[in-house]
């Protein structure tokens, strides 16, 4: 074994004997290696040959050999488990030159992902808001409408605390998606309360009396797809480690948002039109 320099870059040569000359053990017994006199020795002379039980498998990774460490994790979440592996190993581990430690799996997918959901929320709430804004030209409006993001995020993470589940990747994909379906039902309402009141000054039982209008329009919305996710949430199948908790977040969100959005949301509008006037 050599190797080949090409200005910077190097490669390694590999000279290998002819499948006949290696085919068995008896043949490599055989084979002659050059002594330092010059004469041949056959390689049994100098070592001893035989069979041993080794890996079946030789994995690489970016062109270096591999050993997998596998591990289950119960009880605690991927991130933290991995983040004190991590300062066990450097206090009382030291890495030969040469070697590295790549934390892989679902935790490497975890990390990925958690990278995307953190400019992905943020984004997804700004559009949320710059659309509100231009549906009611209207700051306050704006405002009360997305208070049901809040509500949202509190059930959700309410639901994954009560199930005894950690943030991974389909939460954080169940929490955007709750922040849309919750901001649907507080434009049912503050729409219909825009329509309905227009430019008058707006009394409490006013409010009260089309929020009750509306609230069976927002029922539909959040009751149906409430039960739409009830089966997810309670799998136990193949692929339901990943169903459940992105149920589990969007049932606890949408459920927050059906109890809070009738309860808080009128006397906000009220405080609000009573603060603009």
């Amino acid at each position: 074994m050599s190797a080949l320099y090409d200005g910077t870059k190097r490669y390694d040569i590999v000279v290998r004997y002819l499948p006949q000359f290696r085919n068995n053990i008896d043949e490599i017994k055989k084979l002659l290696v050059p002594s330092s006199s010059g004469a041949l020795v056959p390689m049994e002379q100098l070592a001893d040959i035989g069979f041993v039980e080794g890996q079946t498998n030789i994995y690489r990774y970016n062109n270096k050999r591999m050993v997998t460490v596998r591990t289950n994790i119960r009880g605690r979440d991927q991130g933290g488990f991995v983040k004190e592996l991590q300062q066990k190993i450097s206090g009382g581990i030291v890495i030969p030159k040469g070697y590295e430690l790549v934390y892989g799996g679902q935790y490497e997918n975890l990390e990925r992902a958690g990278k995307q959901l953190a400019l992905t929320i943020p984004l997804t709430l700004v559009m949320v808001i710059v659309f509100l804004f231009m549906l009611y030209k209207n700051f306050s409006h704006t405002l009360i409408t997305t208070s049901c993001v809040l509500f949202a995020l509190a059930g959700g993470i309410i639901a994954l605390l009560i199930r005894g589940y950690y943030f991974n990747v389909s939460a954080g994909v169940g929490f955007v998606s709750i922040f849309g379906i919750s901001v649907m039902a507080g434009v049912l309402l503050v729409s219909a309360l825009n329509r309905s009141i227009g430019n008058q000054q707006p009394g409490m039982q006013l409010i009260n009396k089309i929020s009750k209008e509306q609230l069976r329009a927002i029922l539909s919305i959040l009751v149906l797809a409430i039960s739409g996710l009830i089966p997810a949430a309670i799998s136990k199948g193949i692929g339901s480690d990943v169903q459940r908790p992105l149920a589990t977040v969007i049932i606890g969100g949408l459920t927050s948002t059906l109890l809070f959005t009738p309860i808080l949301m009128p006397p906000l509008y009220w405080w609000a039109s009573k603060k603009e006037k």
